[in-house]
């Protein structure tokens, strides 16, 4: 067993760390769709919107924890987490299936993505199908020029700005979970219809929106992986969004815990440092406690990935362990922080805003606690 890094992995990490904080030292999160494009463009020319793709096509081939590494450094050291969530997504829910499902027509779209040039987009989540793929209602029907795509994705990260989307739509209604197909769709084919940005309370550098396919003919090239596949596909680039991901939550939580040993360092109350108080001392214990649980769940659910053993309960632990960590320390930041950290500008209710969203996206908490349990043969 060793948990050390190796002398590899600590150079990559601080390069990229380093990399970030000089290309993002200026940087302000914004919602307008060019701002977030050439920030893309930043990100990308640090490599981070190829880490774990093949280097035949661009990518730097890294596996599961060397891009956790890389990702927690981003996280880390940008402080717009909506960014560093886009890009972490377009890369593990979409470009990890185009890379290991896709046909070689498929897969030309994977030298644009690895450089973001092109950005994707996962369109999964409807009205009435969220992590319950059964009730998908998107239909893709085989016609002479492929397939018809019809239906509405409600929440698509990255969609105001995507070129591509990864979208998953119904090839057998009799078929159950073996009736789900997935596609990668160029947003340039008729017949893709992208809504403006939906109103978020956080994550604001990451553009979402609905996103409509009306008579969408797509070539069958862009299958993914064998017919009826889509639901395997769709689990295996969860495997990868909940064991990598959440590793910029990581870097997030460094930072905070960071700036709060600062903050209760540097204000002194009745004549001490604050951190002298064991009520703030002891909060500021939790949350490195809390941090570094949550590392080692992540750390060894990507190496059982690297090992080849996706384990499902070994990733959900991780999911809800990093998401639940980010909230509590969040909310500590706050009040470590007073009314200081209560004021927009400040950055630490940013932080709790950013976080909020964790136990809810890839998969609600309530979502991993049920795969946890099926471990247990509940």
């Amino acid at each position: 067993m060793e948990f050390d890094w190796s002398p590899n992995q600590r150079e990559r990490y601080a390069d990229t760390s380093a990399a970030v904080a000089e290309r993002f030292a200026e940087h302000e999160t914004s919602t307008d769709p060019e701002s977030v494009r050439l920030a893309w463009k930043d990100a990308a020319g640090i490599g981070l919107t190829g880490l774990c793709l093949p280097r035949e096509h661009g990518g730097a081939g890294l596996g599961a924890l060397d891009t956790a590494l890389s990702l927690e450094a981003f996280g880390r050291s940008c402080p717009d987490m909506g960014l560093v969530f886009g890009v972490a997504a377009h890369l593990l829910s979409c470009a990890v299936p185009v890379a290991e499902f896709g046909t070689d027509e498929a897969r030309e779209l994977l030298a644009g993505m690895a450089v973001g040039d092109l950005i994707a987009g996962n369109a999964m989540t409807e009205d009435e199908a969220g992590s319950d793929v059964g009730r998908i209602r998107a239909t893709a029907e085989r016609s002479s020029e492929g397939y018809v795509l019809n239906g509405e994705k409600s929440f698509v990260s990255n969609a105001p700005v995507a070129d591509v989307f990864v979208t998953y739509a119904v090839t057998d209604p009799s078929a159950g979970f073996l009736g789900l197909s997935a596609f990668a769709v160029p947003r340039g084919l008729d017949g893709v219809v992208v809504g403006p940005p939906l109103p978020k309370m956080g994550l604001n550098g990451c553009l979402a929106a609905r996103v409509r396919f009306e008579g969408c003919v797509v070539p069958a090239g862009y299958r993914l992986g064998a017919e009826g596949g889509g639901g395997a596909i769709f689990q295996h680039s969860m495997g990868w969004e909940r064991g990598c991901l959440f590793a910029a939550y990581l870097g997030l939580m460094e930072r905070q815990l960071a700036e709060c040993v600062g903050r209760t360092t540097d204000r002194r109350q009745f004549g001490r440092k604050i951190a002298g108080f064991q009520a703030v001392s002891h909060r500021i214990a939790r949350m490195r406690q809390r941090l570094e649980s949550a590392r080692l769940l992540l750390y060894r659910a990507c190496w059982l990935l690297d090992q080849g053993r996706t384990d499902v309960g070994a990733i959900a632990m991780a999911k809800t362990a990093v998401s639940e960590a980010a909230i509590a320390n969040s909310l500590d930041a706050m009040q470590l922080f007073g009314s200081t950290g209560y004021l927009a500008g400040a950055g630490i209710e940013e932080q709790l805003r950013d976080c909020l969203p964790t136990t809810i996206f890839s998969g609600t908490t309530e979502i991993q606690l049920e795969l946890i349990a099926r471990g247990e043969g509940l």
